[in-house]
């Protein structure tokens, strides 16, 4: 891709032709012009010789594809830093060979200094079992660490570590040699995260940004709270991201807000919301998501943190201050109690205002036909991970091992949310999984239980246009005239129109259609790769020797 010289100016006019716009302007665009950090036209290149003389700078895609910017709809972004600059324990395929992998990054470690890992998932080891409290302090040499569950809702932790939080045996989730969880994980979890300096956390977040930059995210969502991070941490990433060119960041703080006053602190801090992992309970892997049922491999349902009392006060709140309102829930049980709680909401404001004020559930896994006729009713947006399904899911995965297969393979039904018209936001849950949008619609497109597959349009506009909806504003995610100029431009093979199965019908596949194609996200094939990563107007990322 060659571009004319011209100096970057704040308000510049920018003619990008010679490729493909993805527009449902035009479905066969080829040329786009961008003025004052929006978009201003596109269309054909007959037509774009018309702004050629007009124009501060002229793109030649060269046949690349432009494409809207995506957005990560849940982002823990300093821990996404933190495990990109840190010990990341996602490769490990045995437990020796975690433990080794301890070992190594302690031993270059200042003494003192807390070690910070991530990413372990004992589901995948020949083991099948984590490391025990012995095993972790001969392997970090007496050092304090915190290597979290890749679900990040428990943890196995050092002696050391534990020396820092007074108290911690006393608190409920301990558990004298396994994984700690629920107020014994935050505690700890706090002592570890405390020890990570301005500097450090600093770094950390630039990483995590530029890193999304350099996949084609344009704009993330923090979610964050009071038991995953602390307002300081909150804070300045939402400045650093207002200071420097990178991704948009829109923050969500996770805390009960029960009038006024609340409601204003929550906007004090510099949140659009009181959402994101406000916790209705955990997580499938740490067996602390809320079931109806026990699961398959323990004998109990899982911890609720919410009841729907909780949840009716909350929402109706943060509906009375005109702030949006969410909740992290995976567990059946857990959903139904959002269900319940909304549903007591709209009973005292009235269904107009809950649909209004578009509150939304995080992660939203284990539906049934109910819930999903109720998400569409209370105008519930489900922000959700598809990558989840790709690495947990099918017959054999970790989901199967905590409910049996046939509620497993109930999971993540995206399918039926969209022919209910749930609105769908996609994201990563970083560092959970992997920041990886082509990936993440590749997920959803080819999920591992095929009746909840959906096309790679749907997908494509979850990760797009459906995360700008899940924060309220209908203008971004879209290349059409008057929208934000947030795109992304890839290198890529021929464009298609992808469809799960037959179910959709032919005629939608047909070039002749008009519907705009996209990447062949065909498991093995080649996903794009990103050339240049441009938010309002501005480049965050270009691509090395392009």
């Amino acid at each position: 891709m060659t571009e004319s010289t011209a100096p970057q100016s704040e308000h510049r006019t920018v003619l990008l032709r010679g490729g493909d716009v993805h527009s449902p302007a035009d479905p066969f665009a080829t040329a786009m012009v961008v003025e004052r950090g929006h978009v201003a036209w596109v269309g054909s290149e007959g037509a774009a010789d018309a702004f050629a003389s007009g124009v501060d700078e002229v793109i030649d895609l060269e046949g690349a594809l432009v494409t809207p910017a995506f957005t990560d709809s849940h982002v823990h972004t300093t821990s996404t830093g933190l495990a990109l600059t840190g010990l990341d324990l996602s490769g490990a395929r045995t437990l020796a060979e975690a433990l080794e992998r301890v070992r190594a990054f302690a031993s270059d470690q200042a003494d003192g200094a807390v070690i910070l890992g991530h990413g372990w998932d004992a589901a995948r080891w020949p083991e099948q079992r984590p490391p025990s409290r012995r095993e972790l302090d001969e392997a970090a040499g007496g050092r304090a660490l915190y290597l979290p569950r890749v679900d990040v809702h428990s943890a196995v932790v050092t002696t050391a570590l534990l020396d820092l939080v007074p108290g911690v045996t006393g608190r409920t989730g301990y558990h004298p040699d396994g994984p700690l969880t629920g107020d014994a994980h935050h505690a700890v979890r706090a002592a570890a995260h405390g020890a990570v300096t301005p500097a450090q956390r600093a770094r950390a977040q630039r990483a995590a940004l530029a890193h999304a930059a350099s996949l084609g995210i344009g704009t993330v969502h923090e979610c964050a709270g009071p038991e995953i991070s602390d307002e300081e941490d909150f804070t300045a990433l939402l400045g650093l991201a207002s200071e420097q060119p990178g991704p948009r960041v829109f923050g969500y703080w996770a805390e009960p807000v029960e009038d006024a006053k609340g409601a204003r602190r929550i906007r004090e801090l510099g949140a659009v919301g009181a959402a994101g992992d406000l916790f209705v309970d955990g997580s499938l892997g740490s067996h602390t998501a809320l079931l109806h049922e026990c699961y398959a491999d323990a004998p109990h349902t899982g911890e609720g943190r919410l009841d729907a009392a909780a949840i009716a006060a909350h929402v109706t709140a943060c509906t009375e201050a005109g702030l949006q309102a969410g909740f992290h829930a995976i567990g059946d049980a857990a959903v139904s109690a959002v269900v319940a709680g909304v549903r007591a909401a709209a009973e005292t404001l009235g269904l107009a205002r809950i649909r209004a004020a578009r509150h939304r559930v995080e992660h939203a896994e284990m539906l049934t036909p109910e819930t999903v006729a109720a998400f569409a009713e209370l105008g519930l947006t489900a922000s959700v991970q598809p990558a989840f399904d790709a690495a947990w899911g099918g017959p054999d995965g970790m989901y199967a091992q905590r409910l049996g297969a046939e509620r497993a393979a109930t999971l993540n039904p995206y399918a039926a949310l969209l022919r209910a018209g749930v609105p769908l936001a996609f994201g990563s849950d970083s560092p959970v999984t992997p920041l990886d949008p082509w990936g993440t619609v590749r997920a959803a497109a080819h999920h591992r239980t095929p009746e909840h597959r959906v096309s790679v349009r749907a997908g494509f506009t979850a990760h797009t246009r459906g995360g700008w909806r899940a924060v309220g504003r209908d203008d971004g995610g879209v290349l059409v005239p008057g929208a934000p100029a947030d795109y992304a431009v890839w290198r890529t093979g021929d464009l298609l129109v992808q469809a799960p199965d037959d179910r959709v019908a032919r005629w939608s596949t047909d070039p002749r259609s008009g519907t705009p194609g996209l990447p062949d996200l065909s498991p093995g094939a080649d996903l794009p790769v990103c050339l240049r990563t441009v938010v309002f107007g501005q480049n965050v990322y270009v691509r090395p020797n392009e």
